[in-house]
């Protein structure tokens, strides 16, 4: 089975190869040539992975599988959430939306926060959604190098370490992307 998975992000396509069946072949925006920008003007993220598997279903005919990902946290009416990725602005890197999110949070007492992936799947026309979530605080500082994102300030529920500090595959067993995809797998694997 061949899907493509609507992203340049090569961190994320590993992410969710080393998770999905090997029967699986994942093809990304890349490997069909498709260079275009996807708008994400959805309000939801839930509507913007719609959005994306939408828009390479329709012009490129593949099965196709895309996520949308957003921090919310509590103390900021779950800000950033569908705007994670540009909290900062539209040309912000994971750096400056860091930097936006710890001074947001200077004095706040209630650094509750949590990741929610949400995949959806289009194939022979049907749509799907798969929604994980990891709850868990933002500290207020870096640690660690691995992953990409705000993951250098985010402690999952139940650990010590920020999903920076976490091996891939520790990351992937509680992170909000990994339920997703395991949702997304099962699905499959029943297909």
């Amino acid at each position: 089975m061949t899907l493509v998975f609507a992203t340049h992000n090569s961190d994320k396509v590993k992410e969710v190869q080393a998770i999905l069946p090997d029967f699986i072949k994942i093809l990304t925006l890349t490997d069909i040539g498709c260079f275009e920008d996807i708008h994400e003007t959805a309000n939801t993220i839930e509507g913007n992975a719609l959005l994306k598997a939408q828009y390479v279903y329709e012009n490129f005919g593949y099965a196709c599988f895309a996520d949308d990902t957003g921090l919310e946290v509590s103390a900021l009416n779950n800000e950033p959430g569908v705007f994670s990725s540009r909290y900062a602005g539209e040309s912000a890197d994971s750096e400056a939306n860091i930097q936006k999110l710890l001074k947001a949070l200077e004095d706040v007492q209630d650094r509750s926060a949590q990741f929610k992936t949400v995949i959806a799947l289009i194939q022979n026309g049907e749509k799907k959604l798969f929604t994980g979530i990891c709850k868990g605080r933002i500290i207020s500082e870096k640690k660690g190098s691995s992953g990409f994102g705000y993951d250098p300030i985010f402690v999952a529920e139940g650990s010590d370490l920020t999903f920076a500090q976490m091996t891939p595959e520790a990351k992937n067993a509680i992170s909000h992307r990994g339920k997703a995809i395991r949702q997304l797998a099962a699905f499959l694997k029943e297909g």
